[in-house]
């Protein structure tokens, strides 16, 4: 073997090696993946730059919880899931806007800075059960209507996306 092909060999090596290696800081998924984020991520745990979440990670992250009416539901309901800041602090999220897109590919935009501790959250209980696709599942993007009018408008009503899938960072 010539000495530029052991240098290519080795060269090739080290890169398909060093892109598991990243892939391997975070986590992977046990369970069933429920969200996946990609785009302007920093952290991720899929060799093609991805990061998955299954219901486990997600619940290991800080839980939020609050009772709410939702133009939605006939009730008070109480949501318990992190929130979305969170969820992108996790990932390494540096985009200025959020794509979320659900399981039927109905898509929204979050712009990023409107994303704090408390709120909007992605829910993955609703009154203490997860939820099914068929009950808006299993994961959905809920503010706390009740607390504060700003979150009782048409624009955070269009956020509240159900059976999210999916959250692109992009800049």
């Amino acid at each position: 073997m010539t000495v530029f092909k052991k240098i290519l060999c080795t060269v090739t090596f080290l890169a398909l090696s060093q892109s598991n290696v990243f892939a391997d800081e975070m986590p992977r998924p046990s369970g069933e993946v429920l969200l996946t984020l990609s785009g302007e991520i920093a952290n991720t745990n899929t060799d093609d730059g991805r990061l998955e979440l299954d219901l486990a990670m997600l619940q290991a992250m800080p839980v939020t919880s609050f009772k709410t009416n939702t133009i939605w539901l006939d009730k008070v309901a109480e949501f318990t899931g992190v929130s979305l800041k969170a969820v992108l602090d996790y990932a390494g999220a540096s985009g200025s806007l959020i794509h979320a897109i659900a399981l039927n590919d109905y898509k929204v935009d979050i712009p990023a800075d409107t994303a704090n501790e408390d709120a909007p959250i992605v829910a993955y209980h609703l009154d203490g059960e997860t939820m099914s696709a068929r009950d808006k599942g299993p994961l959905w993007v809920v503010y706390p209507y009740d607390q504060n009018s700003k979150y009782r408008t048409e624009v955070i009503y269009s956020r509240s996306i159900w059976q999210l899938d999916r959250l692109t960072s992009v800049k």
